[in-house]
């Protein structure tokens, strides 16, 4: 006689399960680097993390995750560990986006959607994001002008980001009015030494941050060129200067990007990133 299937479980992972977390999302460390590096910095206390983030074990053992913060990120789930999420997620939506690997996002998203109307009012759908990764120096000649940025470009920059951010997301990155928490975020990011651009004249032609950093892995984010400056041939020789500036922090860069942005598709695979899978982002 065959002995019945043990079911799953969700729960919340804390402090204790740091060791199971911490060793699961290591085994791929492309995909996982965001909740990776947020974990590494402030631990599973929802109240330290700002979000908690679910855990679905099967016998007592740590299959997959999902940070359930204003991202919802699924890793390594399969299908029941996907619909165990949607189930914990509930019919209300308090999420903003969800992301990561589309073999996962895309099958929550469409988990969700039979859950409640908040989930089918997206804003966008962004279905096929290559994820991109490069772990040697650019064939390309690096731009000597792409340097850490300083404290005293920090007005800047911060403009900079807002632009960049608004220009990819659609929306304001302070929506409630206050720009405090995302001043507050691209301050840190420079005080960390994470945020590199060219600036001329206190004004930034191009930028790019390290978003994450975890287990080897330095995730570009942010990358953006004045309007102005597009199409003359910045990119490609400063997203190079990125690259050998970032392998000073972790031995493997990666970023991802939207499929319909062949522009910078071309310069990213001209630097030398190789596709290495797939992400998913549904914004609402």
């Amino acid at each position: 006689m065959t002995a019945p299937a043990v079911a799953g479980e969700v729960r919340v992972v804390c402090d204790a399960d740091l060791d199971a977390v911490t060793a699961l999302l290591a085994t791929k460390p492309v995909e996982s680097v965001f909740v990776a590096s947020r974990i590494a910095a402030y631990g599973l206390d929802p109240f330290r993390l700002g979000c908690p983030v679910w855990g679905w074990f099967r016998e007592g053992e740590l299959k997959a995750l999902c940070h359930a913060g204003s991202n919802l990120i699924p890793f390594g789930a399969d299908d029941e560990a996907l619909s165990a999420f949607a189930e914990q997620a509930g019919v209300r939506r308090r999420c903003t986006s969800i992301g990561g690997p589309s073999a996962s996002v895309m099958p929550l998203w469409q988990e969700l959607c039979t859950r409640g109307r908040d989930w089918r009012a997206v804003r966008e759908v962004r279905a096929r994001q290559p994820l991109m990764m490069i772990d040697r120096p650019s064939p390309v000649p690096a731009d000597p002008q792409v340097q850490p940025i300083g404290r005293r470009d920090m007005d800047a920059y911060f403009d900079a980001s807002v632009a960049m951010y608004t220009e990819e997301v659609g929306v304001s990155p302070f929506p409630h009015g206050s720009s405090r928490y995302y001043r507050g975020y691209v301050r840190e990011l420079i005080r960390r030494g994470h945020s590199f651009g060219v600036v001329e004249n206190g004004r930034v032609l191009f930028k790019a941050d390290i978003g994450s950093l975890a287990n080897g892995v330095a995730q570009i984010q942010g990358v953006w060129v004045a309007p102005d400056r597009r199409g003359r041939g910045l990119a490609p020789s400063a997203m190079a200067a990125v690259v050998a500036l970032a392998l000073e922090h972790a031995p493997s860069v990666s970023l991802y990007v939207n499929d319909f942005n062949t522009a910078a598709l071309r310069t990213y695979q001209r630097v030398g990133f190789g596709q290495i899978g797939e992400f998913a982002t549904i914004l609402y």
